[in-house]
């Protein structure tokens, strides 16, 4: 064997020893910069407060500051394609959500990315949507609304934060269920639905219960019913749909961590690791659990098998409804 050849057979040898390392290095070595976390939604939405608290904790757990940037517009769609168009490199994930990574892709007749453009890491909380009414609506309980709702189909109006959103579609799957048929009314955003509701313009809303919360501890609405399967702690007294005759009824915003399809295998599995530890820290589940957040975390695996379910409910609600957006 000459002395070039047995070179170049070291060199072939080393390289493909460096590409088997590769992975375990990079393990080793992420994170080794800031962290981009981008919120499909302005500040102040739900979405960008659990965001920003996972944020603070995975700043202390990772030894890299992990930043939040907003990026909103259509309904979580283009700060959600800006991660599903990014680097694989460990560095930019989306805080994604029920509406973006599940709903759009029925609600819009024209999509720039698909679930298989991310790579899901974990899946971090969920919050039902809560059925709440004006404190004069005639109806003290849930089965009252339906009994009402039932004699005089398309008397009763409802209002939603926006037309295909989760709780425009939340309603649409309980007349489904129900036999009952209400006139929907839209608004630009929670905040308008809640002070219409409260001033009796509508009677009705089906609305996330963090937003719901503070008015319905203040006496200013009445909570009929939550459309989680099991009750909600900050709701306790309120039953479930699911228990008052609906088994199964589930309709409830979330809130996950999502990846750039090709981001490697052990940046996900380790950054899973690090947000179960987080969410789960007392102090940050105690603050969540205060809003009626429920705190889940999972596998990578689990939240992908989660998303693909979700993507098929709302998308029946969503055909149904027939709410489109250009």
């Amino acid at each position: 064997m000459t002395i070039r050849l047995a070179k170049t057979i070291g060199i072939t040898l080393l390289a493909a020893l460096g590409l088997m390392t590769a992975p375990l290095l990079h393990a080793q070595a992420w994170p080794t910069k800031t962290i981009k976390f981008v919120v499909p939604f302005p500040p102040g939405d739900s979405t960008d407060a659990v965001g920003r608290q996972l944020a603070q904790e995975l700043t202390k757990l990772l030894g890299q500051p992990v930043i939040i940037e907003n990026k909103g517009g259509a309904n979580g769609n283009i700060g959600s394609d800006f991660v599903a168009k990014a680097a694989p490199d460990g560095y930019t994930f989306l805080v994604s959500g029920v509406g973006s990574n599940a709903i759009n892709y029925s609600l819009y007749r024209s999509m720039p990315f698909a679930d298989k453009d991310f790579a899901h890491v974990s899946l971090l909380a969920t919050g039902p949507n809560v059925l709440v009414v004006n404190p004069e609506f005639p109806a003290k309980t849930f089965a009252e609304f339906i009994t009402m709702a039932k004699a005089a189909p398309g008397k009763y109006s409802h209002g939603s934060s926006g037309s295909g959103s989760s709780g425009h579609l939340a309603m649409k799957m309980l007349e489904l269920a129900s036999g009952i048929s209400l006139v929907h009314v839209p608004y630009k955003g929670g905040g308008p639905a809640i002070m219409d509701t409260i001033a009796g313009q509508v009677p009705i809303l089906f609305i996330n219960q963090d937003n719901a919360l503070p008015q319905v501890q203040a006496g200013k609405l009445r909570a009929l019913a939550v459309a989680s399967l099991e009750r909600n702690p900050v709701y306790p007294t309120v039953p479930t749909i699911a228990e008052s005759g609906y088994p199964g009824f589930s309709a409830v915003s979330w809130f996950g961590l999502t990846a750039p399809a090709g981001t490697p295998k052990d940046v996900i599995q380790k950054l899973n690791e690090a947000t179960a530890k987080a969410m789960n820290m007392p102090e940050m589940k105690q603050r969540l659990q205060a809003q009626g957040f429920v705190v889940v975390a999972g596998t990578p695996l689990q939240f992908s098998e989660f998303v693909q379910v979700e993507i098929l409910k709302w998308s029946k609600a969503a055909q149904v409804s027939g709410a489109q957006v250009d």
